[in-house]
């Protein structure tokens, strides 16, 4: 089914946070988050632990107050569009019901949204129509996630919260349910998920969020964050014997592992350095006399730029 989308609805954000604040304690798990995801974006959400994921997506669905500042989804409060039926979530958080089949709870989930489709529909969408007939507290831990996406995309909801949706999935579920959330994004519905796959984000996400300590770190596309990170790979070999304490000298290094890879007889070192001006790196390499095989230098990863950005914002703080 095509979904059609208004002019309107195309141009105001799906989801508002405004200078958004949550406490417990001394700790501001939120600490003014300003943001806006728009109609048909995938977004991811990431993060190290603790840095506020679970809690922003908390906010979004109402099941937080915020402490201070607005968060308003479709321009109205969480709880409204959650009983209207524009969300659709997926968390990690709260049980699934023992003692009843998985097409007994799939059927109470339509019959509860405002826009349900057919039971027949979702449990195919989820690929369980095999295990409709089975227990739920029977259910492995792949299983039981794909039961919780097809409760999360029981009706037409415009907008799809998802928290670590593919864990305990295998890859063959994996590559499935990113498959049918591309489907859901296409159809103009919002899709944002929070995930430590970041290979995941990578591939699948047209926007990632970093967040750290609460706050918005980096915002943009994975190339924007990749390019943030400021820093490059180098990856080379070296025979024989290495002055390891020079290498770790060479200019404008953020990081450097040095680990063996030949034998007794013939030693050898492979090297892996990330750094922020490959050019400089590279040529103070060779005027120590070294002659580097194998010798790659390309961008960093999303993982990598991930831990570069979220190390540099520590070693601010610190």
């Amino acid at each position: 089914m095509v979904r059609m989308t208004t002019t309107a609805k195309a141009t105001s954000p799906v989801v508002g946070f405004d200078q958004v604040t949550k406490r417990y304690g001394d700790v501001r798990a939120v600490d003014g988050l300003t943001l806006a995801l728009h109609p048909g974006e995938t977004v991811a959400l990431l993060g190290p632990n603790g840095a506020g994921k679970s809690t922003a997506l908390d906010l979004l669905l109402g099941l937080r107050p915020a402490d201070s500042g607005t968060v308003r989804v479709f321009g109205t409060s969480p709880r409204e569009a959650i009983v209207g039926g524009r969300v659709g979530a997926m968390l990690q958080s709260g049980g699934l019901m023992d003692e009843v089949t998985v097409g007994e709870l799939v059927r109470l989930a339509c019959a509860l949204h405002p826009r349900p489709f057919p039971v027949r529909d979702v449990l195919a969408r989820a690929g369980i129509a095999q295990i409709a007939d089975r227990k739920v507290n029977k259910l492995s831990g792949g299983q039981s996630q794909r039961v919780r996406f097809a409760l999360a995309t029981a009706g037409d909801s415009d907008l799809i919260v998802l928290d670590e949706p593919t864990t305990g999935m295998d890859v063959s579920a994996r590559q499935a349910f990113w498959a049918t959330m591309r489907e859901q994004a296409e159809q103009g519905r919002t899709v944002l998920f929070a995930t430590h796959y970041l290979e995941e984000a990578d591939a699948i996400a047209d926007r990632v969020l970093v967040l750290h300590r609460g706050r918005l770190l980096a915002d943009g596309t994975a190339a924007e964050i990749k390019a943030k990170a400021g820093a490059r790979r180098i990856a080379f070999d070296v025979e024989g014997a290495v002055d390891e304490d020079r290498l770790r000298e060479l200019p404008f290094l953020t990081t450097i592992t040095i680990s063996r890879n030949g034998s007794a007889e013939a030693p050898g070192r492979a090297v892996r350095i990330q750094s922020t001006d490959a050019d400089a790196t590279v040529h103070a390499l060779y005027g120590l006399g070294l002659y580097p095989r194998n010798l790659e230098v390309a961008g960093l990863g999303l993982e990598q730029a991930f831990v570069a950005i979220t190390a540099a914002e520590e070693a601010k703080q610190s």
